[in-house]
């Protein structure tokens, strides 16, 4: 019986720290189909239908909160999302309505101050590394937090002390982390350089350059 008492305690932690997980992840993610963006949950299930040029995720928007229209500073939050349908960009709310529709006097300024990045891409003999430090050694490997090795590295907007960052090899797309260590396999064609591992915890990747989609960390596809 304790036995038993166990398994199911360490079934009921595992199923808690799988939902832990899946918290830091949107519960509305863009997903194209046949060209058009629509929305889907975390599960895969259709919650918005397509019918989007461009969807974005569920995120503020600086311009519209500093809006000099104070009725417009609401749909700023990011209980609203962004697309656009036939050249028209709009705010829609979680079940999908259109609750706003852009207009160029409502657009505040952003005040977001830009903060640099401590990790810098490094090239050595046409390789790609990474640093941390401003002045570098090139006989020796102390200085290096990854010694070149790379085609290409790009450090991701997000944590300033852990960033994740797309990396090249063999001329497959990949995403590693400071230590070298890879988090996203090799696999994939493309991976773009935008915000939505900042925005989602989510990367945007693709097998072909083609068909764009979103994995997280551990490489699940949504």
């Amino acid at each position: 019986m304790k036995k038993l008492f166990s398994l199911v305690f360490i079934g009921c932690f595992l199923a808690a720290f799988s939902q832990m997980k899946e918290d830091y992840l949107p519960s509305l993610i863009p997903q194209k189909i046949d060209g058009k963006s629509g929305y889907v949950s975390q599960q895969g299930k259709m919650m918005i239908t397509p019918e989007y040029h461009i969807a974005m995720f569920f995120s503020e928007d600086c311009n519209l909160l500093n809006s000099p229209n104070k009725k417009a500073r609401v749909f700023g939050s990011a209980d609203y999302a962004t697309v656009e349908k036939n050249n028209i960009s709009y705010r829609i709310n979680k079940k999908g309505a259109r609750v706003y529709q852009y207009k160029k006097a409502d657009l505040g300024k952003c005040s977001q101050p830009y903060e640099i990045s401590r990790f810098k891409a490094f090239t050595l003999n046409g390789m790609y590394g990474l640093v941390s430090k401003d002045s570098i050694d090139l006989g020796g490997y102390k200085d290096f937090d990854i010694y070149p090795q790379y085609q290409m590295l790009y450090v991701l907007e997000s944590d300033r002390e852990n960033p994740m960052i797309i990396a090249i090899r063999n001329n497959k797309f990949g995403i590693v982390d400071k230590q070298n260590k890879v988090v996203v396999p090799f696999i994939y064609a493309d991976i773009k350089m935008n915000l939505s591992w900042k925005t989602a915890h989510l990367f945007e990747v693709s097998k072909d350059g083609k068909n764009y989609f979103y994995v997280d960390k551990n490489n699940k596809a949504y």
